[in-house]
């Protein structure tokens, strides 16, 4: 399973690589995990287990993992998290050359083939669930099941999120049945064909130490947040409205993005840096660096900050992550996405704000947006909004189309520029933070 592609999906639980075995780890408590909570004590624990069962037997130590764990279970899990049950998916190799599954609690094993789906459930099983079954078609993929019990489904094409090595702040993990070109074991790239691979988050304890001259000039907190005011300002000339020039009823928006965006809201600014400074955990991916070093998504010509061209040249590194964009509601307010958030008319007090999402409110006396309406949601470089279930639904419009498309519930949609949210009576429109490239 070394050679294989994992790409994580977005969620408030712990998944880890180890030794080319994927393990998730539910996180129970409020807010986001951090390096003392008992899931992420457990998976450490676990990634041991994994590390010397893998030494142990290395061609394929699915056997020994659910021995070892089966121990473990007994044994540790309760002193790391008393009175709470600890819910975990193992999946590595097996000896016989097919995929090892290991379950306890809430977590749910996905295997899709061609045309076929087949799940293993550990909320089923007196105990635990432990399977060797063949190599899908298609992926294995482990989730945490929600608080319903329900399980998202399969993307119908992979992305490019890809956890290397670690621990990463995620839902669930999938790991793709076919070789990753150019990686161990693969088939390797086309010729004259230049293949990036995709980037990597994973959990940190610390933001990376500044150091010349490879500091990253965006940690978190309030130098990120200020250095983005700097580089709104520095493109805005008097193309941003007066705080008395925006009609507080109507503000129509434009599809594709030509409307020019509004300053943050200061008040919503204080909010991000707050909640950044009290969290430890620096979210890291792979990327790119512009000649002014700004982190930037390794897809895009231009820096994901300030819109420099950027060398698509140069080997990736990993980077602390810049805020994504911008969701700009259609009275002008302007919300800067640099996590994970719930949008709503009263998300203050949604399980989801206690969950750890930056909680957004939108005002709107339609009757037609709920609580908690939506999320947005940050895995690597890529934006999406999931409706949780609302009434009257989430609907999105992408630029230069004319309908609106409803979303189903709990499958998230990756924004492009552009893009327009309906919530009850609102429209928010997704924008890029950096300026226009330059040129």
């Amino acid at each position: 399973m070394k050679d294989r592609q994992v790409e994580v999906v977005a969620g408030v639980h712990a998944v880890a690589r180890v030794e080319g075995a994927v393990v998730v780890v539910a996180h129970r408590g409020p807010g986001k995990p951090t390096p003392q909570s008992p899931a992420v004590l457990a998976m450490e624990s676990l990634a041991e287990l994994i590390r010397a069962a893998a030494e142990q037997q290395p061609a394929g130590p699915g056997a020994l993992v659910a021995r070892q764990a089966t121990r473990w279970l007994m044994k540790h899990a309760e002193q790391i998290s008393p009175g709470e049950p600890i819910d975990f998916g193992v999946l590595c190799a097996a000896e016989t050359g097919g995929v090892a599954i290991f379950l306890h609690g809430s977590v749910t094993a996905v295997l899709a083939g061609d045309g076929t789906v087949e799940r293993y459930r550990g909320s089923d099983a007196a105990f635990t669930v432990d399977r060797v079954a063949s190599v899908p078609a298609r992926a294995v993929a482990l989730f945490v099941d929600d608080a319903k019990g329900r399980v998202p489904e399969l993307p119908a094409e992979r992305g490019i999120g890809w956890l290397v090595e670690g621990i990463a702040q995620a839902g669930g993990a999938i790991v793709w049945s076919d070789p990753v070109r150019g990686r161990s074991g693969g088939v390797g790239p086309a010729a004259g064909h230049r293949r990036i691979p995709p980037p990597t988050a994973r959990i940190d304890a610390e933001p990376a130490p500044a150091s010349e001259p490879d500091a990253d000039p965006y940690p978190t907190g309030t130098q990120a947040s200020t250095a983005m005011l700097d580089a709104a300002q520095d493109q805005r000339g008097d193309a941003f409205p007066d705080q008395h020039d925006i009609d507080p009823h109507y503000a129509p928006t434009q599809a594709g993005g030509t409307n020019p965006a509004p300053l943050p809201d200061p008040d919503l600014q204080r909010r991000l840096e707050a909640t950044a400074k009290a969290t430890v955990l620096t979210v890291k991916v792979l990327g790119f660096k512009c000649a002014r070093a700004h982190p930037s998504d390794p897809r895009s010509a231009f820096c994901t900050v300030c819109g420099m061209p950027v060398d698509q040249t140069q080997q990736l590194i990993e980077v602390v992550r810049p805020p994504l964009g911008m969701l700009i509601l259609d009275d002008g307010m302007t919300y800067m996405l640099a996590a994970d958030a719930v949008l709503g008319r009263d998300p203050e007090h949604s399980e989801q704000a206690q969950r750890g999402l930056i909680p957004l409110e939108v005002k709107d006396f339609s009757g037609g947006m709920s609580r908690a309406h939506a999320e947005i949601m940050l895995v690597n470089w890529d934006v999406s909004v999931v409706d949780r279930g609302s009434t009257n639904g989430t609907r999105t419009r992408l630029p230069g189309y004319r309908d609106w498309v409803r979303l189903p519930p709990n499958q998230p949609l990756v924004l492009v520029p552009g893009t327009e949210i309906l919530i009850g009576n609102r429209v928010l429109r997704f924008e890029p933070a950096a300026p226009p490239p330059f040129g």
